[in-house]
C-alpha cells in the first residue's frame, strides 16, 4: 500500500517502549521519515503524558503529518493526545480499527498497546493507518464538524 503521508512521529513510555523501537526500524524501511520524540532510553519511571504531548504537538504543527504512540494499554497516551485542538487520537486495537479510524474519523495519531494483546500485527496496523485516505464523505465531516464544536 502507498502510505498518505511521509512523516510520522513516534513517541512512547517505557511501556511502550520497544513497540515504538519495532515501528521506527519497520517504517523507515518502508520509505517513511519517522522522527523519534521519546522515551530514548528505557526508564520505567517515565510518564506518557509527556510523549503524547510531544507528539500531539509536532501533528498539529506540521500538516498532513501522523504521529503513532504507543504505552501500556494504549488507553491513556490516547487521552492525553486527544486533549490538543485538532488531534483525533485512536487505539489501533485491530486492522479494521486502524482503517475505520482514518477512513471515518480522520484520525492523526495511532495509539497502540505495549503490554496487552491485539487481535493484529501492530506493524500492519500502523501501515494500513499510514496508507488509508479519509473518505471526505458527507456524513464523516458533519460528524467531525459537530466535534470540532463541542466545547472544551
Amino acid at each position: 500500500m502507498s502510505p498518505v503521508v511521509t512523516t510520522v512521529y513516534l513517541g512512547a513510555d517505557h511501556a511502550g517502549f520497544a513497540l515504538k523501537n519495532s515501528l521506527k526500524e519497520h517504517l523507515e524501511t518502508r520509505g517513511f521519515v519517522v522522527e523519534d520524540l521519546g522515551a530514548h532510553e528505557l526508564d520505567q519511571d517515565d510518564d506518557y503524558p509527556q510523549y503524547a504531548t510531544a507528539v500531539a504537538q509536532a501533528v498539529r504543527k506540521h500538516a498532513g503529518s501522523f504521529g503513532i504512540l504507543a504505552c501500556g494499554n494504549a488507553e491513556g497516551i490516547a487521552i492525553a493526545a486527544n486533549k490538543f485542538q485538532d488531534i483525533r487520537a485512536g487505539i489501533g486495537y485491530s486492522i479494521e480499527a486502524a482503517r475505520t479510524m482514518r477512513n471515518d474519523d480522520n484520525a492523526n495519531i495511532l495509539a497502540l498497546p505495549g503490554r496487552l494483546p491485539i487481535n493484529d500485527d501492530p506493524l500492519e496496523i500502523a501501515e494500513i493507518f499510514l496508507a488509508t485516505p479519509f473518505s471526505r464523505a458527507e456524513r464523516h465531516e458533519r460528524r467531525l464538524e459537530q466535534i470540532s464544536d463541542l466545547e472544551s
